[in-house]
């Protein structure tokens, strides 16, 4: 038995906390335990009998929980994956047959891009990938003939642009075509895309929903409509024929880890509102996105289409040897790639090759660690560019 989903008038600590919980039975333990069993005993059972589990390939107690949990936060029905990356390809390669065209961000997750490339192509796709900010004027002109998916990946990453996900909502379900957002900047309590008429939403779970670097997890929820059921059927076939489905323990420990992601993106927008500020203010740093700075590009649509700000910032410095300067400079500013972790890191996107972006382009990832001692690191770092 499980329980139904928490009122929607709980705050978000209170959510994250008890979501996915089953009801309290005097005598078991308060937390759910990971389950690792792979085959389960079937017993003696007619022909075409189908029990809750009889393998784990396909579901399991644990992914249950999470599932359930991550369901509850997005407002739909949730499927987990190995990666992110495991969720956006089967929430495309699932729904879309040869012929379709499928509309991509150009300036979003770099590996997206090298999925329509490499892969999508090569199954009869056509591929069209336009920046986030131009997604919209597309969908309005009607520009949808032929269109199976869109995806939008709101707020872009790395360069922190935002789309209006109801205006594109409103054009795809008038072209019959699937809309997909990639949530992973924003995170479930950041942004509902499916309340905002979106039929999936999706995520990289390994960045702030999990939150500590340890774990790598995805996930697509799909709409608790008609056609969200469908496409909800649709994905969880293709993930048990293709086995993306991730192990019991990473589920167990993303739904351990969510239970904080409140505290932790207060901490990191707390953050990253300061070293915004820091860095528009220095002569030797240009180009800083947060949308939720006033005066951002994205401040007026993140402020009423998103819920709450999050810790991810981009700036441009003058090359690569002004990046190593900084890090080289600065005790607690990391490199490393990824984002939405507890350490505040700094990551030059071009030394991957996969982003438009200028050599001294940079994305930092806020923390949680104290607000005065990374303004204090963050401002001596900076006097080394003078």
């Amino acid at each position: 038995m499980s329980t139904p989903d928490l009122p929607a008038e709980l705050g978000d600590g209170t959510r994250l906390v008890h979501a996915g919980d089953d009801p309290a039975v005097p005598g078991t333990p308060l937390r759910p335990s990971p389950v690792f069993a792979a085959p389960y005993h079937l017993g003696d059972q007619p022909p075409g009998w189908q029990g809750a589990d009889g393998y784990a390939r396909p579901d399991n107690p644990t992914l249950r929980v999470f599932e359930r949990a991550v369901g509850e936060l997005d407002g739909g029905d949730c499927l987990s994956f190995a990666t992110g990356m495991a969720a956006i390809s089967s929430a495309v390669l699932a729904l879309v047959r040869p012929g379709d065209r499928v509309v991509l961000p150009s300036d979003g997750y770099y590996a997206t891009r090298v999925l329509a490339r490499d892969e999508l192509e090569r199954f009869g796709l056509q591929v069209d990938l336009v920046p986030t900010l131009e997604i919209e004027a597309v969908a309005a002109r009607g520009d949808l003939d032929g269109v199976r998916l869109v995806l939008l990946e709101t707020p872009s990453n790395p360069q922190l642009d935002v789309c209006d996900i109801a205006a594109v909502a409103r054009a795809t379900t008038a072209a019959g075509a699937v809309l997909a957002v990639d949530n992973t900047t924003a995170s479930p309590i950041g942004q509902r895309p499916l309340a905002l008429g979106a039929d999936l939403t999706l995520g990289s779970d390994t960045k702030a929903l999990t939150g500590h670097s340890d774990v790598l997890l995805g996930h697509v929820s799909s709409a608790r409509t008609d056609t969200g059921r469908e496409l909800n059927t649709r994905i969880a076939a293709w993930r048990k024929t293709t086995g993306n489905t991730p192990g019991p323990f990473e589920a167990w420990l993303a739904h351990r880890s969510m239970s904080t992601l409140d505290l932790r993106l207060a901490r990191q927008a707390a953050n990253a509102a300061a070293l915004t500020e820091l860095l528009a203010g220095h002569p030797a740093v240009s180009g800083v996105r947060w949308p939720w700075r006033p005066g951002d590009p994205s401040y007026a649509l993140a402020t009423t289409q998103m819920l709450r700000p999050n810790g991810v910032v981009s700036a441009e410095l003058a090359d690569s040897a002004a990046v190593q300067r900084l890090v080289a400079s600065s005790r607690l500013l990391l490199a490393a790639t990824s984002f939405g972790g507890v350490h505040t890191t700094i990551d030059r996107r071009a030394q991957w090759g996969g982003d438009a972006v200028p050599a001294g382009f940079v994305r930092f990832s806020c923390g949680i660690e104290d607000t005065a001692d990374l303004v204090a690191d963050l401002t001596s770092a900076l006097a080394a560019l003078g």
